[in-house]
């Protein structure tokens, strides 16, 4: 082969890499994570309780977040601890959303491997945004029936959820191209350990909770990620007692 062939080879094997590579990138939204956590790394009480040790700069902070992004992914057990609707009550927030040609209101992404949602929670009383449900068909029929009036079930044969299917419905489906998971650690550990978040935003607060019963933001499980995930620091800010750290998580996508 001359070198001229070579070349040409090189050249379309490089395109194709390229290809590849855009391809990745537009199969799934960015996720961006939003926590708070301790001083000592945790993320709740032991009692699941919902996060009320952070101040309203860092409430305010979340809300922003999520008005950022096309939809804001939430797991059922946070969901039902916190029982929010994952709505903006800014109005300046959902005009500069619809300046940016975004919808008022992001899409509301609730997971759960078996669905026994309760069909009662403030989620599902309020109709400003749609809601998509992903579980599987393990999800009993009576929540199913009670379900599909209030969202958009998406059922997988699966015994679990598949986190990467997920986001790439997401994108293709919904064009959703930006993503804001508010937790809890369980959903946020599946998705770290895929390699399916972009950047973590993490808020300090001055407290410490010590005990091995209160989860960190991977939650209470002793073993190790399957691999060190690296994070690079992208923004720091202090506000009164309170750290808002922005690191950009390397190789995700």
């Amino acid at each position: 082969m001359d070198s001229a062939t070579n070349r040409k080879v090189r050249a379309i094997s490089g395109s194709r890499r390229s290809a590849r590579k855009r391809a990745s990138r537009v199969s799934r939204p960015f996720v961006a994570a939003t926590f708070a956590v301790t001083v000592d790394g945790k993320i709740t009480t032991r009692d699941f309780a919902p996060v009320d040790f952070t101040s309203r700069e860092d409430k305010a902070h979340l809300i922003r977040q999520r008005a950022l992004a096309d939809a804001v992914l939430i797991g059922y057990g946070t969901l039902k601890h916190d029982n929010v609707r994952l709505g903006i009550a800014s109005a300046e927030l959902r005009a500069e959303r619809v300046a940016r040609k975004q919808s008022p209101y992001p899409l509301r992404v609730i997971v759960s491997n078996e669905g026994r949602i309760d069909p009662e929670l403030n989620i599902f009383q309020t109709d400003f945004a749609p809601i998509l449900f992903f579980s599987t068909t393990r999800m009993p029929r009576r929540y199913q029936a009670a379900l599909r009036k209030k969202a958009t079930l998406h059922l997988s044969a699966s015994r679990a959820v598949d986190p990467a299917g997920i986001l790439q419905e997401l994108r293709r489906d919904y064009n959703v191209r930006t993503v804001a998971c508010e937790g809890g650690a369980q959903l946020f550990r599946a998705l770290l350990e895929r390699g399916l978040v972009d950047q973590l935003n993490l808020t300090i607060a001055p407290f410490l909770f010590g005990g091995s019963d209160a989860p960190t933001l991977t939650g209470l499980s002793k073993k190790f990620l399957p691999a060190s995930v690296r994070c690079t620091l992208r923004d720091m800010r202090v506000v009164g007692e309170e750290c808002f750290l922005t690191y950009r998580i390397r190789g995700a996508k």
